[in-house]
């Protein structure tokens, strides 16, 4: 006879919500909701694998884009930015499946390091625009965390969104 712990189930649970899962289903499904979302571990590995492959660019595009030089003519290296963009890209996604439990995969905004790199890097060095990212990405953590950011986007009227 086997310990009632490990014998599998074979009803549903309460996902918690009122909600029920199947039974049997891997730490994967328990931890993320997966099944509780209407998919399956399956589709979320090849939904993971799609976009690391629609988002790939990013790792040739980014270091390109911040390639120009600063005030004082210096460049940042190639290799050091397509390492940065990757450990930013992997860690960001990480903290948002493990600590926010969202299959979401984040990583740098072309738009800001257009920005940055033809708009900011022309009239300062690149510690001093990389430090004004850095207050960027304050801000805006401010801004979400206060519900401001909420609060302004709701004070919009629709026909302009």
């Amino acid at each position: 006879m086997t310990h009632p712990s490990v014998e599998p189930r074979t009803t549903a649970e309460d996902a918690g919500d009122g909600s029920r899962v199947p039974a049997g289903r891997s730490w994967l499904d328990r931890y993320f909701h997966i099944s509780r979302r209407g998919s399956t571990v399956a589709r979320e590995v090849r939904g993971g694998v799609t976009t690391f492959m629609a988002m790939a660019y990013i790792l040739l595009l980014n270091p390109l884009i911040l390639s120009g030089k600063d005030v004082q003519g210096d460049t940042l290296g190639q290799k050091a930015l397509i390492t940065a963009t990757a450990f930013a890209a992997a860690l960001t996604t990480l903290l948002m499946g493990f600590v926010g439990k969202v299959p979401l995969a984040l990583a740098a905004g072309l738009s800001v390091s257009g920005v940055l790199s033809a708009q900011v890097v022309p009239d300062m060095t690149w510690p001093q625009a990389m430090g004004m990212c850095v207050l960027y990405g304050v801000v805006i953590m401010l801004l979400v965390v206060t519900g401001l950011r909420e609060m302004i986007m709701n004070a919009i009227p629709l026909a302009l969104k």
